[in-house]
């Protein structure tokens, strides 16, 4: 990570990934789900469901809709999060190509 001062304050460049730069376990798949959530999000606002209605249509309790929006989506798969997507009639596309690293890393790419 790229450290530089401005106006005397150490400001440390973001690798891209808040959770990798926070030292957080499973960063690649912490941003993997909050791109899901925030995806989820942007849906229901277009569609213009409320909490009830979004929770309906994906198979979800309100109030675990609710979390979600908050942010808490520490206890749902990455899978789940995919199925509420397809409900909210939206394809999913997963691509796997060999990694130019030993060790391969998870990619959100949103249309």
């Amino acid at each position: 990570m790229k450290k530089r001062k401005i106006d005397n304050v150490e400001i440390h460049e973001s690798s891209g990934n808040v959770f990798a730069d926070l030292g957080l376990p499973d960063a690649d798949k912490l941003k993997i789900k909050s791109g899901l959530v925030i995806e989820i999000t942007k849906a229901v606002r277009v569609l213009g469901l409320s909490q009830e209605e979004a929770g309906r249509r994906m198979g979800l309790p309100q109030p675990k809709v609710s979390g979600l929006f908050r942010g808490d989506f520490s206890n749902v798969s990455e899978r789940k999060l995919m199925d509420c997507l397809n409900r909210l009639g939206f394809d999913i596309e997963i691509k796997v190509k060999p990694a130019s690293e030993p060790v391969g890393h998870l990619l959100l790419a949103v249309a």
